[in-house]
């Protein structure tokens, strides 16, 4: 079997590349390769966000991790941060999310946790991969059979890891926008519970709704409610987040409606952390795509921004092996590890709010030093990677390097998560990258047919 492990775990559409019997193998194969050498009772946290396909594919998962003997802690729906904080406090042996997080409905994934609550490093997905297939792996009998227990009371401990780490809200008014997704109960409440007032959106339990024109692939619907909500009181102090479907991630609004993205999250937070003496290093790791604006304006406060490549796993890559302790993408994916060991949306969330509310300041304010470089992106939809190895293609791409020369930055790079190539210019001059980009994104397309 070729490889299956993305940059974000294994994922495809549910019941057709993602079938029940990959999962009970990939359940079988994580279990037999991540418990070895450790404590032979404990058991395997396993959560899912609110995906159709989640229940089958839960139970396929239980029922290869049961196969092997080690118990199973089924905790529910809960957002991909929670799996990984239950996981570290409960010092289970692994942990296990069901989700495509930002995918659309049709498709589910499936990633791993560490012990310690941690991604898994590359090795350790080659050797699940490895052992998919392996007819060596356990087959427990008898009294030995693992068993599958509901718990769904551990998502209270990532809960109160949430309000813990808050502060008093009371004087905001935040809209949530919890795209139908794994965060639609915990994200609201947490805020809740610190004092804001809350106005939910698309924050039930419905799979068949998760990600569909809300949340934080469709932020207009978050938009203009904060806008109405603001004119409605007008001495209400309004802002907005939206999760994705698995709440990793989050991205926000200020207070006239207007996007507040990772990168300027990045910055509000960064800024906040070296005031207070806690940002390792000085140091902010984002990724090649992070803009250029970003990085003068932490260089003003002076932080600097080092650069890993795209994935939220390459920048916890970068940070654990550097001692840095904070990083995220532009899409919202933000790891502070002094809270989570993964990207935390709601976590981010309270952060992000808690010093909106101390600083007594506007989002829109504490976000207005960076000056975005105009950034072009076009997908390109085609399952073809290897296109990218043409010598046409690799031509094209030198061209446009060349034209931009230091007046701007091109990447074009697979999806680790979707069949996409995606071609990114940036530059100060936003006629010009736009037709680069489209230029070039056509010519891969044309070479992909």
């Amino acid at each position: 079997m070729g490889r299956i492990f993305g940059t974000d775990g294994v994922r495809g559409v549910a019941n057709v590349d993602l079938t029940p019997e990959l999962a009970f193998a990939i359940g079988r194969a994580g279990a037999s390769i991540l418990t070895q050498g450790g404590d032979p009772n404990a058991p395997i946290v396993v959560g899912r966000d609110t995906r159709l396909s989640g229940t089958m594919l839960e139970a396929a998962v239980v029922a290869g991790i049961a196969s092997t003997g080690r118990d199973a802690l089924s905790v529910g729906v809960v957002p991909t941060p929670g799996v990984a904080r239950i996981t570290a406090l409960t010092d289970a042996a692994a942990g296990v999310m069901i989700s495509a997080s930002h995918n659309p409905i049709a498709d589910n994934g499936i990633k791993f946790f560490g012990s310690d609550g941690f991604k898994l490093s590359d090795a350790q997905e080659h050797a699940i991969e490895a052992a998919l297939d392996d007819p060596t792996l356990p087959r427990a009998s008898g009294l030995d059979i693992g068993i599958a227990r509901t718990a769904l009371g551990l998502v209270d401990r990532y809960f109160a890891t949430l309000v813990e780490g808050g502060e008093d809200l009371s004087s905001l008014t935040i809209v949530v926008d919890a795209a139908y997704g794994a965060a639609y109960h915990v994200g609201p409440l947490a805020l809740r519970r610190l004092g804001a007032t809350v106005i939910a959106l698309h924050a039930q339990d419905d799979g068949s709704r998760i990600n569909v024109a809300c949340g934080s692939t469709d932020l207009s619907t978050l938009a203009r409610t904060v806008r109405e909500t603001a004119a409605a009181r007008p001495h209400a102090h309004v802002v907005g987040v939206g999760f994705d479907g698995d709440a990793d991630r989050a991205l926000f609004v200020d207070e006239t409606g207007e996007i507040v993205d990772g990168d300027r999250v990045m910055l509000v937070l960064a800024v906040d952390k070296k005031k207070h003496g806690v940002l390792a290093g000085d140091t902010v790791v984002g990724t090649v795509m992070s803009n250029i604006g970003l990085e003068r304006a932490l260089r003003a406060e002076g932080i600097a921004l080092v650069r890993a490549a795209v994935g939220d796993r390459y920048v916890l890559e970068h940070l654990r092996a550097t001692g840095m302790t904070f990083g995220g993408e532009q899409s919202g994916h933000i790891i502070d590890l002094d809270r989570n060991t993964t990207g935390d949306g709601p976590g981010t969330a309270v952060a992000l709010f808690a010093i909106v509310a101390r600083e007594g300041r506007t989002l829109r304010d504490l976000a207005s030093t960076l000056h975005v470089a105009p950034q072009i992106l076009v997908n390109v939809r085609t399952p073809r990677k290897d296109v990218l190895d043409r010598e046409d293609i690799r031509a094209a791409i030198a061209r446009v390097e060349s034209e931009l020369g230091d007046g701007g930055r091109l990447l074009v790079r697979p999806s680790g998560t979707e069949p996409l190539i995606r071609v990114m210019i940036e530059g100060d001059d936003h006629a010009r990258i736009g037709r680069l980009a489209n230029d070039l994104a056509e010519m891969v397309r044309a070479a992909a047919q």
